[in-house]
């Protein structure tokens, strides 16, 4: 069992940054592949980005891609998500997965742990 807990949400303005962070809690952290969904009101939940155990393989979702970086510290076991250049569109509930499958499979099937949730509002 992995219990996951972000924290890092907020409101920023337009073209402003903003660095998600999820904490896991066990002693295997790094046999996770961990990602990052998003859904906002009315929408359905989105891929974010994925990242694979060792931190050497990343996905991003389309809309993302080019303005959001995914990274982890095993260490810490902690992963985060800095977000830059955001838009009004980014506008979501932010939640972290973790699953202990092939990091590429998350943006079809998401993770097999979640956490609650962090807000992120893009204001203009």
């Amino acid at each position: 069992q992995v219990q996951l807990v972000e924290s890092g949400g907020g409101l920023v303005q337009a073209g402003g940054s903003l660095r998600l962070s999820c904490s896991a809690s066990g002693r295997t952290f790094s046999t996770y592949s961990m990602g990052w969904f998003r859904q906002a009101p009315g929408k359905e939940r989105e891929f974010v980005a994925g990242i694979s155990g060792g931190g050497s393989l990343l996905y991003y979702g389309d809309s993302v891609s080019g303005r959001f970086t995914v990274s982890r510290d095993n260490a810490k076991n902690t992963v985060y998500l800095q977000m830059n250049s955001l838009k009004p569109e980014d506008t979501a509930l932010y939640y972290c997965t973790a699953t202990q499958d092939f990091a590429y499979r998350l943006s079809n099937r998401g993770g097999d742990y979640w956490g609650q949730g962090t807000q992120v509002t893009v204001s203009l």
